[in-house]
């Protein structure tokens, strides 16, 4: 039986911007500034360009505020085996809807195997949310020091991700995502997890000290996600400080559903969309459900291109990648 198309649904909800709120005060900047200008310490180029920065864009940043409760349908049907994790989204807007205060969601750990579509739920967090999204990836983590900055006296010394993204950015609340928190390596001279201790702490988050800049900024309202493939290499004490989600493998209806809400949306973003078939066969759904989310995608494209040089608007099996077709079904439930 044929699968009925599915028309992406937009959810109904806005953010406007509620209020401001300061992510630091002008007072400690200009200390630390008159400190380095007129103290016996070794003058920093770097550092007092940051001071100096900070003061001429001001401490106040938008703290988004949604308007409602999300209509999120379209969301669960994208992503249906992060339904719990959508759930405490929802719960949490709920909390804050129709009252003076700024949204808050306890931070967040996506547990689950790799290419299940954790970063991706990220992103549609971040979107929904509409603050933006700061990815850090600590597989490719070659700083100890990335998440809360370098100390000025070391060369090449810069503030870290957390500072950037509320000093230069323009929200008190953005998304920061910590992908792959299982890989971040540590050694006995730093330990690149150390600042979430104080960071996923609503209280001690509200005066986080960046190394570099060494002025407390409100980290109090960031939203935080992580993902990792296996929590054995996450720290108890940081686990403990976010709601776990272990993210289920898709069943074969739902990879097969996700298909084709990818074929659909691939088809929709492109100009040269309207020259393929509103839905594909179902033996190319039947493929490509035998891949995990993330490799649906680039099989997709490939496919389009190799039906495109064939002169023909409807994808075949044959067009999708050597690697996709036969391939054994990865991490699905039977």
């Amino acid at each position: 039986m044929e699968s009925t198309p599915v028309v992406p649904r937009t959810p109904t909800f806005t953010l406007p911007i509620a209020k401001v709120r300061s992510v630091y005060q002008t007072a400690d900047v200009e200390r630390r500034l008159d400190k380095l200008q007129h103290g016996d310490s070794r003058d920093n180029d770097s550092l007092r360009g940051t001071y100096e920065r900070m003061l001429e864009r001001g401490p106040e940043r938008f703290q988004m505020k949604p308007s409602g409760i999300p209509e999120m349908a379209s969301l669960y049907e994208a992503l249906p085996n992060f339904t719990d994790a959508l759930d405490d989204v929802r719960r949490h807007v709920a909390l804050s809807h129709d009252s003076a205060d700024g949204l808050e969601v306890t931070p967040m750990l996506l547990l689950g195997s790799p290419g299940i579509g954790k970063t991706h739920f990220a992103r549609q967090m971040a979107g929904l949310i509409g603050t933006g999204m700061n990815l850090v990836s600590m597989s490719s983590l070659t700083a100890g020091w990335l998440l809360s900055g370098s100390a000025s006296q070391w060369k090449g010394a810069k503030p870290g991700k957390v500072f950037e993204s509320l000093v230069d950015g323009r929200y008190a609340n953005p998304v920061i995502v910590i992908d792959e928190i299982d890989k971040a390596a540590s050694d006995a001279q730093y330990d690149p997890l150390g600042s979430l201790y104080s960071l996923l702490e609503h209280d001690t988050a509200s005066s986080f000290v960046d190394e570099f800049a060494e002025v407390p900024i409100d980290a109090s309202q960031v939203l935080w996600i992580m993902t990792a493939n296996d929590e054995r290499g996450i720290p108890n004490p940081i686990l403990n400080r976010m709601n776990v989600f272990e993210i289920a493998p898709l069943t074969p209806a739902q990879a097969r559903h996700i298909a084709l809400r990818l074929y659909q949306s691939i088809r929709a973003d492109h100009d040269w969309g309207s020259r393929f078939d509103d839905t594909p066969a179902a033996d190319v759904l039947d493929r490509l459900a035998a891949l995990v989310p993330r490799e649906m995608r680039r099989a997709l494209m490939a496919a389009f291109g190799n039906a495109r040089l064939a002169s023909r608007g409807a994808l075949q099996a044959d067009d999708l990648p050597r690697g996709a077709v036969g391939k054994s079904r990865i991490g699905f439930m039977q």
